[in-house]
């Protein structure tokens, strides 16, 4: 069983050149923390919204530092700056339209702008990469979904897909906590 390696990068040229902190990360770790069960190494990576350098970035995480899963958050709305999704995009071997639509789905919950947004999920090699929302409470919905008072899944967080995505693609097998989101796996 190979070792969980997860690739964060948070991309903000506001926040990479020291105008204010970043919040995607720190928040990022925070909830796989709390929601994985299985051990795992992070790579971490902030970096100014230019396409060539999150190309690189992604391809570096992924082609060297061997991580199954890159999460993004970050420079994936309208503005001629956000260019997460098109690097994104650029580095894919196939796309997994499904992530964005959920990521987009969960978000309209909340704002109308949401159909603003051009979070991608793409595969590289055994890798799965995601954009998710710039902001930590946006990045905790998406990928935890949205639950009741009683703690009910109203609308699953696009992570209960990703350890399922990742055995089929090869990449290391991941256990979640089913308190915070529970992974679905098909019945064998």
């Amino acid at each position: 069983m190979s070792e969980l390696r997860i690739g964060l990068v948070s991309i903000s040229d506001r926040a990479s050149s020291g105008v204010y902190e970043d919040k995607g990360i720190p928040a990022l770790k925070e909830w796989l923390a709390s929601a994985l069960a299985t051990p795992f190494t992070v790579e971490e990576a902030l970096i100014p919204d230019e396409q060539p350098l999150i190309e690189a970035t992604l391809k570096r995480l992924v082609d060297e530092a061997s991580c199954g899963l890159v999460l993004t958050t970050g420079g994936t709305g309208p503005a001629p700056r956000d260019v997460t999704p098109d690097a994104t995009l650029a580095v894919a071997d196939r796309e997994m339209p499904g992530f964005g639509e959920q990521m987009r789905q969960i978000s309209l919950k909340f704002v109308p702008t949401a159909i603003l947004s051009r979070q991608v999920g793409v595969i590289r090699g055994k890798a799965l990469i995601l954009n998710l929302p710039g902001q930590p409470r946006a990045i905790r919905e998406t990928l935890e979904g949205l639950k009741d008072s009683s703690g009910a899944v109203i609308v699953p967080g696009i992570f209960a897909a990703v350890p399922y995505c990742l055995d089929l693609i090869g990449a290391a097998y991941v256990e979640t906590r089913e308190e915070v989101v529970k992974a679905f796996r098909p019945k064998k």
